[in-house]
Formats: structure tokens, sequence, C-alpha cells
């Protein structure tokens, strides 16, 4: 077939999925008789390809046996050229093998001579408009995860990818949400014509877009997003305006069928902000995350999850003293959640809650860790009145509009004193809006709950952040203390970090302090508090209370 045709076909094909609303697209060119449909039609009826011949014929197989009668007289019509188009209603088969309802518009496009030569429309399927995207034509978030669920069901390995854009705001804000959205039904395009053909692609929540495949293998899968990131970074033209764009990408492999689509989910985030965050874009592999036993890990993250779902079954606080550098008397505690169960024995959080981070259900966890360590802190307000509760909070939590109200209904709930509690936070919060976070932690400082910034220098932004919010105490984390007797550039950046930090009036507290020698070294440096295991590991409530501090 003539190249120049194809072009032409996909030229108006383009045309008409701009102003789909959504809809199943398809143009066919009527000459050859040679069509092209929407991704998101092949991949819920079904259909051989994007690009068929006889198309109509096709199609009406899907078509209910008692409607087949009047769409094969109508599109008969239309190739004869007795009819401009049809707008009718039929039944048509989805590949679950269940009819759904469809409302089917599409009209002839004449050349010169006024002779039939395309014929497109639309199909608006009218069972699973939620299923579809609306500016790219893909299937929706919704379809992701009802496919994913049928690979589970029928245990079939399979690789799943997600695929986002870094900076898309700053294009929303110089050329408009208009715009931002042709950049994106651009950008799918070339995302379903690199992967398409053997897998099947979906848009997700704001820029990003999942692949999910059982053909394609994970080198493969590598050397396309390669190829996707070459195209986008210098062929995207938007308006004869070349867009350049930086994408992030996770990948994990499904073979563990056992596990919720939820769970797999959330590993899959979590490999794409790697990929965002620590990698530049480079593809992440969850499955090279943790490099040993990862099956048994998978399944151990699903398995703590469903503990989150029954009421936190099996998670635990632990606590670590905290103590002032110049009397060493306790002057608060840090609560650490653990969890635990017969078949894994003690998790350490270090291993889920990164993870359960990305899932929607952390900051219900996030809650319950608030609640029991105020209401664990009660107990030590008669004998240590001043001590100070440290609960880390996850950007998670702090994204929830309704954090700030959580917090006070707590406070109110376990009858803890607000002025007792110091929630730590971690350079990570960067990627919420700043302005909102400030004005959040403005509102904790009238009420006099503390805010501390944990690890501090571990991350690109700790600087940014002590500049921007109220933070009452910067927590210098371990690995610049290990060496401190030894380490001359750990001793100058512990100096640098205790007179930043009392340049934005805030108290330092040094973590790792494992020694009596590491204890008296940094006093030297301005440090107001200790934490570590020569003063006591972190341990349960019962034991906590029986040391003397």
């Amino acid at each position: 077939m003539d190249t120049s045709r194809i072009k032409k076909l996909d030229s108006l094909f383009e045309t008409f999925s701009i102003i789909a609303e959504g809809n199943y697209v398809y143009v066919c060119d009527m000459k050859n008789d040679y069509s092209r449909w929407s991704r998101s039609a092949v991949d819920f009826f079904n259909l051989p390809d994007r690009y068929m011949y006889d198309a109509g014929t096709i199609w009406e197989e899907h078509i209910h046996p008692e409607d087949r009668e009047n769409y094969r007289k109508s599109i008969d019509n239309i190739f004869s050229g007795q009819d401009n188009g049809h707008n009718m209603q039929y039944r048509a088969k989805s590949a679950d093998g269940n009819y759904v309802v469809c409302t089917c518009r599409g009209a002839v496009i004449r050349d010169e001579e006024g002779k039939p030569e395309y014929f497109a429309g639309a199909i608006k399927n009218h069972g699973s408009l939620s299923y579809m995207d609306t500016i790219t034509g893909l299937r929706s978030v919704y379809g992701f995860f009802d496919d994913l669920k049928a690979i589970l069901w029928k245990r079939k390995k399979a690789l799943t990818v997600m695929i986002g854009v870094t900076g898309f705001s700053m294009i929303n804000d110089v050329y408009g949400y208009k715009f931002g959205n042709k950049v994106l039904r651009t950008l799918s395009n070339f995302i379903d014509d690199i992967f398409g053909k053997d897998c099947s692609v979906y848009r997700m929540d704001g820029t990003k877009f999942a692949i999910l495949t059982s053909k394609v293998d994970k080198d493969k899968i590598s050397e396309l997003y390669r190829k996707l990131q070459e195209q986008v970074a210098h062929n995207l033209f938007i308006e004869e305006e070349r867009i350049s764009l930086t994408l992030n990408a996770g990948l994990m492999v499904v073979d563990d069928f056992n596990i919720a689509s939820e769970t797999i989910y959330s590993c899959l985030k979590y490999a794409y902000y790697e990929s965002k965050n620590r990698r530049l874009g480079e593809m992440v592999v969850f499955e090279n995350i943790e490099n040993k036993n990862n099956k048994q890990f998978i399944e151990k993250l699903n398995v703590i999850r469903n503990s989150v779902v029954e009421n936190c079954k099996g998670f635990y606080l632990c606590y670590q003293p905290i103590m002032s550098a110049d009397t060493e008397k306790l002057k608060g505690m840090e609560a650490l959640v653990r969890w635990k169960s017969n078949e894994y024995g003690v998790v350490p959080p270090i291993q889920f809650v990164p993870v359960l981070e990305q899932d929607a259900l952390f900051p219900e966890l996030g809650k319950w860790i608030l609640r029991q360590a105020m209401t664990d802190g009660k107990i030590f307000l008669e004998k240590y009145p001043d001590f100070i509760m440290n609960v880390n909070i996850s950007y998670a939590q702090l994204e929830k509009s309704d954090f700030v109200s959580d917090v006070f209904n707590l406070l109110q709930e376990t009858g803890f004193p607000a002025e007792n509690l110091c929630l730590e936070i971690t350079e990570r919060c960067r990627l919420l809006d700043m302005d909102i976070l400030n004005n959040m932690f403005r509102i904790f400082k009238e009420h006099h709950i503390k805010i501390a910034l944990d690890d501090f220098g571990t991350g690109f932004s700790s600087l940014g952040v002590l500049r921007t919010l109220p933070i009452d105490t910067v927590k210098i984390d371990r690995e610049f203390v290990k060496n401190i007797e030894q380490s001359i550039s750990d001793q100058n950046t512990v100096r640098f970090i205790s007179s930043l930090a009392n340049g934005f009036e805030a108290e330092v507290c040094v973590e790792g302090v494992e020694t009596a020698q590491m204890r008296d070294f940094l006093r030297n440096y301005g440090v107001k508090s200790f934490q570590g295991y020569y003063y006591s590991k972190p341990i349960p409530m019962e034991e906590f209370i029986k040391k003397d501090f």
C-alpha cells in the first residue's frame, strides 16, 4: 500500500483523536479498505491490530448477532456511496466475552471528484467510559488494574512498567493546560507506537503512563524505553514548537500470583520514584532493589500491606531515648514502627516503609503510629513532664489535605499535650508544595508542636527545606559521625551543620552515638542532644518503662 496513503490515514486519525472526547476512534481508507483503530479499542475488544484490512467484516464478528443485519446494511450503503455516514447503536463483544452497548457515529470524507475516500468516526462504549482516558484515548488506571488482576488470575508471567515526565508543570505554566494536553496526547502516541505492538498502554494519574506485556522481556523493554527517551528529547513538536521531555521509568516482573494488584502497584511506583529521584531517569527494575530473596520480600510486603487493612495487626512501636547533651538526662524519645508475625518474625521499617509510602493505605498506618505513640507517651508525663515524643511523618501523610485535622483530633482523642509532640520529617517533603507545607507547619507551631528535620545532609534539598520551613531541631545522620574522632571531613561537616542550624534558630541532635568517646568529642560542636546505642537501642514500651534515665 502507498506510504503516502498511510501517512494521510494517520493524519486523519490524529485529528479525529483530538476531538473524540474519550471515544474509540477509527479511520478507514475506503479505496484500499485499510483502517486504523484506537489502541484502547483493540485492547478492549481483542481486535487483531490497530491497522486492519477489511475492518468492517472483522468488527461485524464482534457485534451481537441480533444487531448485525442493521450494521451490515449501513456499511454496505456507505461503501457503495449511497450514505454519507451513520449514527447507530449496537451491542459489541468485549475481550472478556461480555457484550457492551455502543453508539457509533461516522462520516464519509470525499475526494475532489466527490467520490468516497475515507470513512472516519468514533465509537462510544456505554459500558466502559471510566476505563478510557478522555485526553489520550488510552485505557485508564481502572483498565490497568482490571488487566493486571486478569494476569494474576490467569497466573501468566508479565512485565509492568511505569513511565512519567519530570517537570511537566513548567509546560502548563508556560504554554497553558490546553497546550499541555496536546503534549500528553503526542507523548501517548509516541509510547503507543513504540511499545504498542506487543504491549498494552495506559494513562495513569497526572503525567504517568503504564505498560503491561506478556510478550516482551526486560532487555527489549529497556531498549524500547531508551528509544522513547531519545524521541521525546529531540523529536516532539507541538504547534511547530519543539518540546523536550525528560522521562523516568520503573519496571517490575509479575511472577508471583498470590499477591494483590495494589502491592504490585506500590512496588512499581517505588521503582519509578527511584528512577526519578535517584537515577536521573534510568529505568529501575524493582527486583534489583532488593538484591537477595526478592520473591520472599514481595510476599512479605503483601502480607504487611494486608495487615494495615486489618487494623494494623502485627504492628508495634519501639522507642529510642533522646538524651540531653549537657546533663545526659532523658529529653525525649523517638517512636519507631516495627512489624512481626509468626511466619516472618520481626521486620524492621527499612524493609517495608519506603515501598508502602507509595500505597494509598500508608496514611492509615501513619495515623495508627501517631495514636499509639501519643497513648504510650502519656505514661511518661507524670515522671518526665517535659519530655518530647518524636514521631516520624511520611510525605505521603503530609500530602493528605486532612493531615492537620488528623493530628489535632488524635491529640484530643488521646489527651496528649501538643507541646510534648515533635513531628519528624525528611527532606523528601520537598516533593510537596512548600507553601502549603509552610502554612501547615506554622499552624503546628502556633499550637507549640515541634518540627524536626531528620537525616539532615543525606539528600540534595536539606538546606532548602531548613531555609523554607520553621524547623526546631536538625538531626544529623549517623553516617556523618561514625568516624568523627578520626575524620577531619566529618568534623567539619558536623561543625558546619551545627553552625547552620544555629543560624536558623534550630537545635542539633546527633544520631548514631555509640561510645562515650563519640559523646565527649561531639560536645565540642554545640550539639544539644544525643541519640544512639550508647544509651539504648530501640526497645518496646514495657522495657523502656523499666529503665532509669
